[in-house]
């Protein structure tokens, strides 16, 4: 007998489509999705508004999978990371930021990175592989399944372990899923994916999704992002940027550029005009976020006046630019911390 699949890898058109070779109707699909996503369902035989024959059938071909949480530490903020077990035993993090407005989960896409960013300390893992689809999904799943009575995750930002457009096979997918009224149905204005700089890509995310777009930019010449972001050796500033202006572009949206500020390496004022110059002529927001030092970084933060006076230069030019406070970074879930202590202190 073949292995089961996996029902939570399936988006909607593939399940309408094997539900149908299997003599199930295809509305059936929306009914089981509702089930597994909204209700968590764990069995088939909870699905009470499905014949038994259609359970017995579903049982034969497919199997419900979830993952659990492992360890969780909580910030003095607030902030919660999660450690999650993988079915093969290998770990990811994710995190849960509150605030006033809004609950945001931090969502990984792979387990380690392998872009090789000098700034992040996910980078020390390299990459170990690619999550699957329901990996992606599980991880709002188990949080959900964690959260109090009342709390809500509102938000998803792709900021967590690994480059999600180095896994497009399995990003897309679970994106579907988590819109898709049946599942998650979460509002595409409140998803946002991040990018290290993939320009193929990115030239194509606007064809495969019309969530929003986060690029990791961090420098301002080639020299300093090739020493940062060994990505831009491969892809430049110029073809990266190109790649923005070919985007297809939903209209109420624009392209957020993370700026991670490294003291005496990308925040002078020179860089702020050069990032005036580059980006003056898209439809660009820029965050700007203080480099969060860790063990072992030989990179420093820049003063908090110095960062208000490199944003006001932006402002003053007409740049919507916001500074990102750090959050959860006394237990490593802020920015570019994800991998190490709790990694090591769970295993």
């Amino acid at each position: 007998m073949s292995e089961l699949k996996n029902i939570k890898n399936i988006p909607l058109d593939q399940l309408i489509k094997e539900f149908k070779e299997l003599g199930i109707e295809g509305y059936r699909a929306n009914q089981v999705q509702k089930w597994i996503f909204q209700k968590d369902a764990t069995s088939f035989a909870q699905m009470t508004n499905i014949s038994k024959i259609y359970r017995e059938l579903l049982e034969q071909n497919y199997k419900i999978e979830s993952l659990k949480i492992s360890h969780k530490q909580v910030s003095v903020d607030g902030t919660k990371k999660f450690l999650i077990e993988l079915i093969d035993g290998e770990k990811i993090e994710t995190v849960l930021i509150p605030s006033e407005k809004r609950t945001t989960l931090c969502v990984s896409t792979q387990v380690g990175c392998g872009m090789g960013c000098d700034f992040c300390l996910t980078a020390t893992l390299g990459l170990k592989r690619q999550l699957k689809v329901y990996e992606i999904i599980e991880q709002i799943g188990a949080v959900r399944r964690d959260l109090a009575e009342g709390e809500k995750i509102t938000n998803l930002v792709f900021m967590g372990m690994g480059e999600p457009l180095a896994n497009p096979k399995n990003l897309y997918p679970a994106l579907e899923i988590l819109l898709d009224e049946n599942c998650y149905n979460f509002s595409r204005q409140h998803v946002t994916v991040s990018t290290s700089g993939l320009a193929p890509e990115i030239e194509n995310f606007g064809e495969k999704t019309n969530v929003k777009l986060a690029i990791s930019l961090n420098a301002t010449t080639d020299e300093v992002r090739d020493k940062v972001m060994p990505i831009n050796k491969k892809y430049n500033l110029e073809r990266l940027l190109e790649a923005c202006k070919n985007m297809k572009l939903p209209k109420r949206n624009c392209i957020t550029f993370e700026y991670v500020m490294l003291h005496g390496v990308n925040d002078t004022m020179e860089d702020a005009k050069r990032l005036v110059k580059i980006l003056s002529k898209m439809k660009a927001k820029v965050n700007l976020l203080p480099f969060n030092d860790f063990p072992g970084s030989f990179y420093k933060r820049p003063s908090e006046d110095w960062v208000y006076q490199f944003q006001k230069y932006l402002l003053d030019r007409g740049f919507i630019a916001v500074v990102r406070r750090s959050r959860g970074k006394d237990i490593l879930g802020a920015c570019g911390m994800l991998a190490n202590k709790v990694l090591k202190e769970a295993s």
